[in-house]
C-alpha cells in the first residue's frame, strides 16, 4: 500500500472511531446469525438494468443459501458512500463482498480501515490491498485481438469501458498490447460504460474518426450489441465489412444479429470462489492469502 493511500486509511479510522475487533481468544469469530453484504459500487438504476450483476448476485445468493447464510445488497456511489459506509463498519455484517470498485471511491478507503473480512469480486484499484478473486482480463483481451488478426482484420479500432474500472483497463490493455506486437499502434479507442447507448455513442464516433474501419472490439457484450446496430445504420454489413467482438458472453450475444463472437468470463464460478473464500475469512478470522484469476475463454459466432 503507497504512503498517500496508508494515510488515507488511518485518517478514515480515525473520523470513525474504529477500533479493531477481535474475536476472543480460542473462539470461532462465526456466529450462527451470520449476514454478508453485497456491495455494488453502482447506482440502483445500473443494479436493476445491467445483467451482469443479476447474475452476479444470485450466483452469491445461491452459494450463500448453500451455508444457511443470508445476503443484504446495497449500493454505494460515490455520493452516497458516507451513508453507506456506517452500517457496513459498525459490526452489523459479518463479511462483505465487494462488487465494481473503482479508482477514487471514497468507500474503498474506509473499508480498508474497517479490519471487515472483505473479498472484492474484480481486482482493487492500484494502491488499494484487499483480497479479491478476478478474470483474466487482459488474456481475454489478447484473445479478442488474436482473433481478429488472424482473420486479416487491420483497420480495428475498440470499445473500452470505464477508465477506473480495473477490469475494464485490463481487457483494452490486453487487446491493445497483442496488436502492438503485431504492428498496429495508435489504436482509436472510444469509451462508453457498458451500457447500451454509451456503445452506440462510441461506434458512431469511431466511424467518423476511421471510417473505413474493419473491426472493433468492445469492452462488453450490451456495448458491443449497440455497436452492430449503429454499424448496420451507417450501412456496414456485420461480419462481412466489419467484425464485431464482445465481452462477457452475457445472454445478449446469442440474440444479437448476427450472434455476437465474444469472451466468455465465468461469471459464476468467479462469484462462487469470492464467496467461499469470504465464508473462510468470517470463520477463521483470518483471510486466505490467494487472490485466484480465472480464465476467460474465446467464443466464436457469426459476427467475426
Amino acid at each position: 500500500m503507497s504512503t498517500s493511500t496508508r494515510r488515507q486509511v488511518h485518517d478514515a479510522m480515525s473520523r470513525l472511531g474504529y477500533v479493531r475487533r477481535r474475536a476472543p481468544r480460542g473462539v470461532s469469530a462465526r456466529r450462527s446469525d451470520q449476514l454478508i453484504a453485497a456491495v455494488v459500487c453502482e447506482s440502483p438504476q445500473r443494479l436493476f438494468t445491467e445483467p451482469f450483476y443479476a447474475r452476479l448476485l444470485a450466483a452469491a445468493d445461491d452459494t450463500l443459501a448453500g451455508h444457511g447464510v443470508p445476503m443484504m445488497i446495497m449500493t454505494a456511489t460515490p455520493n452516497t458512500s458516507t451513508i453507506t459506509a456506517p452500517p457496513l463498519v459498525a459490526g452489523t455484517v459479518d463479511g462483505i463482498l465487494l462488487i465494481g470498485a473503482r479508482e477514487r471511491h471514497p468507500l474503498m478507503v474506509t473499508l480498508a480501515a474497517s479490519g471487515v473480512p472483505i473479498r472484492s469480486i474484480g481486482r482493487l484499484p492500484d494502491g488499494l490491498e484487499m483480497p479479491y478473486v478476478d478474470m483474466d482480463n487482459r488474456d481475454g483481451g489478447r484473445q479478442a485481438a488474436e482473433h481478429l488478426l488472424l482473420a486479416g482484420r487491420r483497420a480495428i479500432a475498440a470499445i473500452g469501458g470505464p477508465p477506473g474500472l480495473p477490469g475494464a483497463c485490463d481487457r483494452l490493455e490486453g487487446f491493445l498490447q497483442t496488436l502492438a506486437k503485431a504492428g498496429m499502434t495508435n489504436v482509436p479507442v472510444a469509451y462508453g460504460d457498458f451500457t447500451h447507448a454509451s456503445g452506440g455513442h462510441a461506434m458512431q464516433w469511431l466511424l467518423g474518426r476511421i471510417p473505413h474501419l474493419d473491426a472493433v472490439f468492445a469492452g462488453s457484450d450490451t456495448m458491443a450489441a449497440a455497436a452492430i446496430q449503429t454499424l448496420k445504420r451507417a450501412g456496414r454489413r456485420v461480419p462481412d465489412d466489419v467484425a464485431v467482438i464482445g465481452y462477457d458472453d452475457a445472454p445478449i450475444a446469442r440474440h444479437t444479429n448476427p450472434p455476437l463472437t465474444t469472451i466468455r468470463q465465468p461469471i459464476e464460478e468467479l462469484t462462487s470462489v469470492a464467496v467461499r473464500l469470504l465464508l473462510m475469512a468470517t470463520a477463521t478470522g483470518e483471510t486466505p492469502a490467494n487472490n485466484p484469476i480465472l480464465p476467460t475463454e474465446l467464443v466464436i459466432r457469426d459476427s467475426a
